[in-house]
Formats: C-alpha cells, structure tokens, sequence
C-alpha cells in the first residue's frame, strides 16, 4: 500500500497499485460473522444507511463496493444498461482520517434531459429484481419532481439525474445490493447540510426541492455544513428502500462499507457508512415494523365516498383502510377512518384524506406492527387455479388462506357458490401436503 496526495487537501490509498484490488483484500474491510442468538428462527440480509454526512448515488456505489461488491460484477451487470460510452472505476481514498472507497462514472455521453419513460427503458435489459428496484427509485424522484412542479409524471424530464452517470449510479447501488443478498433497508436521521446549491433551475437552499418532497415525514436535520449533503438521488434511495428512519435497528454486523463523497469537509469526513448484516430475528413468530397511523373522524360524508376513498388509498400505498363507528360531539353518531401505511407515505395519504374526505383535520401517528412470514402456494381444483397463502414458523404451518379473489373470479366464471371454491382449494391443499 502507499499513500499519495491528490493535490486538493484528499489523500488517496493505492492497494497494489490498481483500485479495483479493493475487491482483492478482505484485511481492509472491516468484515466479522457471528453465530446468531439462541432461539431466533429466521434471517433477513439488512442494511443500515448511516447518513451521518448525508448520501449520494456515487456515495452508495462506494460504500457498496468496500462492503465486498465486486467491481468486475458491477462492470459486468452494468453493461446491460441501454446506454454506450462510460467507464466505471474505483479508489481508497482517506476523508478525514477514514479510508473510503470513491467511485466514479466516467462517460462520453453528454445528455443531461431524459423522461421517465426514456430512463426505463434503458433500465429494460438489467436482471429482474435489480430493474424493479432501480424503476422504483427513478419513478419515486419522478413523482417527487412533479409534485415540486406541478406537472404529470409522464412530462416530467430528469436534469442532472438523467445523465448517464447517475443511471449508472443507481443502477449500479440496485446490483450491489442484489449481490451482497440484503432484502431490508433502515436508515439513520439524515444530515442534509445547509446553504444553497447551483442547479439547472437556478441557485436552490438546501436541501433542494426535490430532496425535501422525497424526505418529508422522515427524520432529517442540519449540523451547520454550508453544503448539499443528500442529493436527490441519494435522497431516492432512501426515500424507496428505507422501511424506517431512526436508530440503528438490532443486527448482527457481518460487513462496513464506507463510500466518499468528492467535496472535503472541515470538520467531519464527507463519507457515508453502510452497515450489512443479519436484521436481528425474533423469539416469536413474525417481525417487527414501524407503521403510521392515520385517523380521521367524519360525521357528514356521503356514504358512498367511503368506497372510492378505500380504493384510492390502497393504490397509492395504504397498507389498511378501514372504518370505525363512534360516538362523537353534539351526541352524533359517526366513523372514525383509519389508514394504515409506511412512514414515508404518510404525507402522500394524509394530503389525499384532505382531498377527498370531508374532514378538516387529521391525526397520525407511529406504532408498531408484527406480521407472520407468508408464502404464497398454487393449487389445482376442478374449477381452476387457486393461490394458497401460508404462514409458516419453523417448518410449521400455523395459517393457510386461499386467496379470495383467485376463489370469487372461479366461482362467477363457473356459476358455483364460493364458498364451494374455497373447500375445494382447501382440500387440494391439503391432500398434496
């Protein structure tokens, strides 16, 4: 190993004379496994975005990489992006006495201006789950930015995020996760710097428009950085994969990733931390997460609305509608409406009660919501079809359920009752256990 001096203040870490050997020397990451508590029965891959100094796309990809994502993997899976002409690389680099990895994105291609619908498609050829993920994330910063504009989705065009670097950047952070196996994501309260910043619509504070429409509702603060700090894609990341914002969850640690950002900062290093591990597992069946409450009591609605209102909820993200009759003020009877959802949804849902509810107000809050594992089990009955759901703990199975919409579509193709439908997908399932 030896040390150099970039010339701007950053000193860099060579290994072996070539940046991709990160990927070669386990020794420089900081990588330890356990054997998990007594009496947990099940594992979940988790990481923990530290975001101590905000996040960035190239941040992610760095950190990504010094958590053990291979670079020859990530060039590999890149190359499947519909877009020619760029090179990616990676170096050790030293950010106020942390050794971090820097990647960058390097490309011919100058075109900065790209529609949604344009950046999919480049997306089309990548493995399965990887273009889910990265789809997610740049369908998230689309809606954040047509709300900032007020515009439809489909007319919205990505600036600096529609380069090719940040495409790569994401797209690269979606394979990276899917190589290191991680399914659940938490994320720290983010630092997101301060000042202004110099965009394609102008000199903007920080954090910009976008960053803050994609992280309203989560815990965010400032500690005096006259610097953008979480960027909009970085802010997209979080905003799409995070189930929580807080504390470090329970986990065991099995990998550390630091990924640098390009600005030096006085006074605290520009990197971000990711933290990899097993989410840690229950003594008892199902697992935790964190939920918002919403509640909304009405006494002057047309009863139709409640309906409409239900079917609109769940398409935009509610986890649960449901209803409540009480007793209100003036001794009127009424509903008190509840909707279930993530925390990040719940601006979107509360403006959506507003929208189209006769309420003039609204409450909310956290709370904590166990679920059973389920599985979904395809069984074949004389009518068609059928969808089983199984809750399974420890190779039992404590729930099975056909699927109600699976069973009415049969019952009405085949003029049977459903209850019919339903016995039959039972019996099946339970003659081919």
């Amino acid at each position: 190993m030896r040390v150099k001096d970039s010339g701007n203040g950053a000193r860099s870490l060579t290994l072996s004379g070539c940046a991709d050997s990160i990927n070669l020397c386990p020794a420089e990451r900081q990588i330890h496994s356990e054997v998990p508590p007594f009496g947990r029965f099940f594992s979940m891959k988790l990481a923990y975005f530290d975001c101590f100094s905000g996040i960035s796309g190239d941040m992610t990809l760095g950190a990504l990489v010094d958590a053990g994502c291979d670079m020859a993997h990530l060039r590999s899976e890149l190359r499947a992006l519909q877009v020619p002409g760029w090179e990616l690389s990676a170096e050790k680099v030293w950010k106020n006495g942390i050794a971090a990895t820097h990647v960058r994105v390097k490309t011919e291609d100058q075109t900065k201006h790209r529609s949604l619908s344009i950046i999919l498609e480049i997306l089309s050829k990548l493995a399965p789950e990887v273009r889910e993920r990265a789809a997610a994330i740049f369908t998230k910063l689309g809606e954040a930015e047509a709300r900032v504009h007020d515009v439809p989705l489909e007319k919205i065009h990505f600036h600096e995020v529609g380069a090719v670097d940040a495409i790569v950047d994401i797209a690269g952070a979606c394979i990276g996760f899917h190589a290191l196996g991680i399914e659940k994501f938490a994320c720290s309260p983010l630092n997101v710097g301060g000042g202004t910043v110099k965009m394609t619509h102008g000199i903007l504070p920080v954090p910009a428009p976008a960053t803050a429409n994609l992280l309203q509702g989560n815990l965010t603060y400032s500690n005096g950085v006259q610097k953008e700090l979480v960027t909009p894609t970085g802010a997209a990341i979080v905003a799409t994969l995070c189930d929580s914002f807080g504390p470090q969850p329970a986990m065991s640690v099995s990998a550390i990733g630091y990924g640098a950002g390009t600005a030096d900062l006085e006074g605290q290093p520009n990197v971000l931390r990711i933290m990899i591990g097993e989410a840690a597992e229950k003594t008892v069946a199902g697992f935790d997460e964190e939920i918002s409450v919403i509640e909304a009591n009405l006494d002057d609605m047309n009863p139709q609305i409640y309906g409409y209102f239900l079917e609109k909820a769940l398409a935009a993200g509610a986890l649960d509608v449901y209803t409540t009759p009480v007793q209100m003020k003036k001794n009127r009877p009424g509903t008190l409406l509840t909707v279930l959802c993530k925390p990040q949804d719940t601006n979107a849902l509360m403006s959506q009660i507003f929208a189209e509810t006769t309420t003039f107000g609204a409450r909310t809050y956290r709370a904590q919501r166990r679920t059973l594992p389920r599985e979904f089990v395809n069984v074949s009955t004389e009518f068609g079809d059928v969808r089983i759901k199984v809750s399974r703990v420890n190779g039992r199975v404590l729930h099975v359920a056909p699927e109600y919409d699976d069973c009415r579509k049969l019952a009405v193709e085949k003029n049977v009752p459903l209850q019919r439908v339903i016995s039959e997908a039972l019996r099946r399932y339970d003659r081919e256990q």
